[in-house]
């Protein structure tokens, strides 16, 4: 685990205070009966809302590297009843699970942790459906009391071009509380 992901250790509880995965999952458009992509899933802050949102017509993909994560998830989801949800062990980098099948590609605070985006970023144009969307929420590049130092933290327009020059049309660019930004952006045509 990279040092700099311990914030994500923090309870889900305390986590909560700051940011509510409920409401930036509908924000961004996941509705019943959706398939979503999360990759670099974590624990799964936004993957078990996202499954109990697209509901049983839904389904729910969880990739992460950490194999502890997918775990965690599992059993929750499991304690749950949700049956909705696909995870593997992987990382995100090496990881294509359809072809064409997602309405959603999610990246959850995490883009500025793969070691390969750009290659991230193919893989889930690859996964979208032709009229699918990518939501990247990530930190803003700037200091704050908890996560990821600034030095490795992408700033709205960096993450903004790397999104554009993987194929695809950024639709929005939007704060996400104080210390996050949110890119809403779609398939290019072709």
């Amino acid at each position: 685990m990279n040092t700099h992901r311990v914030w994500h250790l923090m309870d889900e509880t305390e986590r909560r205070k700051w940011q509510n995965p409920e409401a930036i999952l509908k924000e961004i458009g996941l509705k019943t009966g959706m398939t979503m992509m999360d990759l670099g899933c974590g624990g799964g802050f936004f993957t078990l809302p996202a499954a109990r949102l697209v509901g049983a017509a839904g389904k729910v993909y969880g990739v992460d590297i950490n194999g502890d994560y997918i775990e965690q998830i599992q059993h929750k989801a499991s304690a749950e009843g949700l049956k909705n949800l696909v995870l593997k062990t992987g990382a995100a980098e090496e990881t294509r699970l359809c072809l064409a099948c997602a309405d959603m590609v999610f990246l959850g605070i995490v883009l500025h942790d793969f070691q390969d985006p750009a290659r991230v970023l193919k893989n889930a144009r690859e996964m979208l459906k032709p009229e699918g969307k990518l939501a990247n929420l990530d930190w803003k590049k700037k200091g704050t009391s908890f996560g990821p130092p600034v030095s490795v933290r992408l700033d709205e327009d960096t993450a903004s071009k790397l999104i554009e020059s993987a194929g695809f049309k950024v639709e929005s660019v939007k704060d996400s509380g104080p210390d996050h930004y949110l890119i809403v952006a779609h398939l290019l045509a072709g």
